[in-house]
């Protein structure tokens, strides 16, 4: 009976984790599955087969014997004389050579079947470059990657992990463009920001004079593919008609937990998550794996994901085993060293972190207790934004599920200029990683700076509304500044400038500011620098005559609000009064109905106010706000606050209303990981905890 239970559990543990295809014998001849061994990874789905074709009900009848037939590892079959050695370890299962000196080469000593610890291990690494077979590949059947041509190429990881990380590959690529300023006028830059601005009023009588008067300044980077041909506006530079790369390409660092909490099913998708990711970089772009748990250690170092490196990547990936604790901080470490000691660097640079649990080493007390101060000791001085290090790196940090320190999370994120997401269920985390990286790959201005200036002589600026992007107002009040920083293409930004209007006698017209831009192609490395765009308001003799408001400015109010209202509703719910944080977001909620823009059924604010309601919802009890509530509200403020698309709920669904800050490129990407899970829809969209299947009472 225990046998059978053993075998069992073995059979449900493949099927949960991997997707077996048929084997030669009962495909079809005509069907070539020629796959190389590069595939390690994929994005499929865990599906449920038919009986007769069950991988597991075929591991049921054949028992053992398949199992010594099968490689754990790669999945392939492992038969005697087929020109590669079999290591049989002494728990007595059986891998190919070369997959397991894989796994031992970073690190582990655990049978992958077992768990047994080894005391004999394989110590020598054979050719990475197996001749092409027909196998069986994983559940994770991702496009096939041909093996490299070159069989005395050396895999580009080394043991024991260098003192210093820079080993990173030479970049393939040079682009030869002359580094200088660029006027409107002449420029030939590729990039494209759309510079408008929009007063509150469209009109305002000769003698009112008006305090807090808002202006809107509205930023859009452009597309990825530009038109050949269109009209080139005072403020857009029209793209060039010579050759380039199609976008900048990106160093990416993955720090992953793979404490013991991710064993299982978490780490299975995981995988398959980075294995999506591998799949979607170029071969321009750079990718370094850092895996945490007690303690750190580079995986794999700063490669170009050619062939050769996206088969080394994956077969790292693969080789996770989860195990020990949570340690955050050294994870974070090593990925900042990684960055900082590169020899060459891409335009582009960012780090994604994931993890499910909490600190154990630097953060002590429990959630909710820390300050902002605590919390910023988990990221190295180096990356953090606004430092004057001359080197920040944002980093995106992904939370997952209910019992990662969504608190810390934000913090990290929101210190480094990054973002933070909540992957409230294990099915939406390749979702989740497509989104960003849809962002990142898409890359199209960088070192963005919005600079505003006073042109009536009575005129002082007042506070400007940015959310977390910095500011800085000069001594005299007459002028400002905002830090953009990277844009993705076709993202927008929306800031707020208060002033005082004067009063005006016989005059048709007031000029109020000067707004222009400037910013670096990150291909090109040129400075572009946009005109200044005039802000003028009508002025008439007829007082009392209705003036026109402006829905832009009233949506983008209703944003700010609306964040303000997030942040306090979270500043009660963390001193325990949840009805006052409901409460809140109730009055919120009422305030945002009564606007223009939301009569209007303007998106943005039918989309705030489906999120309000969700937030109400976590926060039924403490239970449940501590489960999902605190983490879906710091995903959105964190959203709302750089105008950039996090993920939490069912944010990534398609017919989610929680959509906001979206561009193209990551609805592309999210399109494409969504097309690889080749389960139902019902299997894919985000499903609602049972304690959210009621609505909130009204109050």
């Amino acid at each position: 009976m225990g046998s059978k239970w053993r075998k069992a559990k073995l059979a449900l543990g493949l099927k949960l984790c991997v997707y077996v295809p048929p084997t030669l014998e009962d495909s079809p001849p005509s069907l070539d599955t020629t796959h190389s061994d590069a595939a390690l990874l994929s994005s499929r789905p865990m599906m449920t087969p038919s009986p007769a074709a069950s991988p597991c009900s075929r591991l049921l009848r054949s028992g053992s014997r398949s199992a010594k037939k099968t490689c754990s590892i790669c999945l392939a079959t492992m038969k005697p004389g087929d020109g590669h050695a079999i290591f049989t370890a002494e728990c007595a299962h059986s891998f190919h050579f070369h997959c397991i000196a894989s796994n031992v080469k970073h690190g582990n000593q655990i049978c992958p079947v077992c768990r047994a610890k080894w005391k004999e291990i394989p110590l020598r690494f054979p050719d990475l470059n197996p001749s092409p077979r027909k196998t069986r590949s994983n559940h994770l059947d991702l496009p096939q990657i041909p093996p490299p041509s070159n069989r005395t190429i050396m895999p580009p990881y080394k043991a024991p992990e260098p003192g210093f990380f820079d080993d990173d590959e030479s970049l393939d690529h040079q682009f030869h463009f002359p580094e200088k300023n660029s006027s409107t006028e002449n420029s030939e830059s590729l990039r494209t920001i759309e510079l408008q601005t929009y007063p509150e009023v469209s009109s305002i009588p000769w003698f009112n004079s008006l305090d807090n008067f808002s202006v809107l300044i509205h930023l859009k980077a452009a597309s990825m593919k530009r038109e050949k041909h269109g009209p080139q506006t005072k403020n857009s530079i029209k793209s060039s008609q010579i050759s380039r790369p199609e976008r900048a390409p990106v160093d990416l660092v993955t720090v992953l937990d793979i404490s013991g909490s991710m064993a299982g099913t978490k780490l299975a998708l995981l995988k398959r998550a980075m294995g999506f990711v591998i799949q979607n970089l170029g071969s321009n772009d750079r990718l370094s794996v850092i895996a945490f748990s007690s303690t750190a250690r580079r995986l794999f170092p700063l490669r170009r994901m050619s062939d050769l490196g996206r088969h080394q990547a994956l077969q790292a990936v693969n080789s996770l085993i989860a195990n020990g604790g949570t340690n955050i901080a050294e994870g974070l470490k090593k990925g900042a060293k990684v960055m900082e000691s590169r020899k060459e660097k891409n335009p582009v640079a960012s780090i994604i972190l994931l993890s499910d649990g909490q600190d154990t080493y630097t953060i002590n007390a429990s959630v909710g207790t820390q300050n902002q101060a605590n919390y910023s000791s988990l990221l190295p001085v180096s990356i953090r934004l606004g430092d004057n290090t001359g080197f920040q790196i944002p980093v995106h940090a992904f939370g997952f599920g209910a019992d990662h320190d969504a608190s810390s999370m934000h913090s990290i994120s929101e210190t480094s200029g990054g973002t933070f997401s909540f992957i409230e269920t294990e099915g939406v985390m390749q979702d989740a990683f497509a989104q960003c990286i849809g962002g990142l790959l898409s890359v199209v201005v960088q070192k963005l700076q919005v600079g505003v200036e006073c042109v009536h002589p009575n005129l002082r600026l007042g506070p400007l509304k940015t959310g977390n992007y910095h500011t800085h107002l000069m001594l005299d009040g007459r002028t400002g500044f905002i830090d953009v920083g990277d844009m993705y293409a076709d993202e927008e930004r929306d800031f707020l400038v208060s002033v005082n209007v004067p009063e005006e006698c016989f005059s048709s017209a007031t000029t109020l500011l000067k707004v222009k831009c400037s910013f670096k192609d990150p291909l090109t490395k040129e400075t572009v620098t946009l005109e200044d765009e005039e802000v003028r308001i009508k002025r008439s003799e007829i007082d009392g005559q209705e003036a026109v408001l402006s829905i832009e400015v009233d949506r983008q109010k209703s944003r700010l609000q609306a964040a303000e209202a997030i942040s306090e509703a979270r500043a009660s719910a963390e001193k325990g009064d949840l009805a006052n944080a409901v409460s809140i977001l109730e009055n919120f909620r009422r305030v945002l109905s009564d606007t223009i823009s939301y009569k209007s059924h303007d998106r943005l604010c039918l989309s705030l106010d489906v999120e309000l309601k969700e937030m109400q919802e976590r926060m039924a009890s403490r239970h449940v706000y501590e489960a999902s509530g605190r983490a879906y509200l710091l995903s959105g403020l964190s959203s709302h606050s750089w105008q950039r698309a996090t993920a939490r709920g069912d944010s990534t669904d398609g017919s989610s209303l929680v959509q906001a800050y979206q561009t193209p490129s990551m609805i592309d990407m999210v399109n494409r990981s969504q097309a690889t899970l080749l389960g139902s829809p019902s299997v894919k969209r985000f499903v609602r905890p049972a304690w959210l299947a009621s609505p909130p009472k009204p109050r």
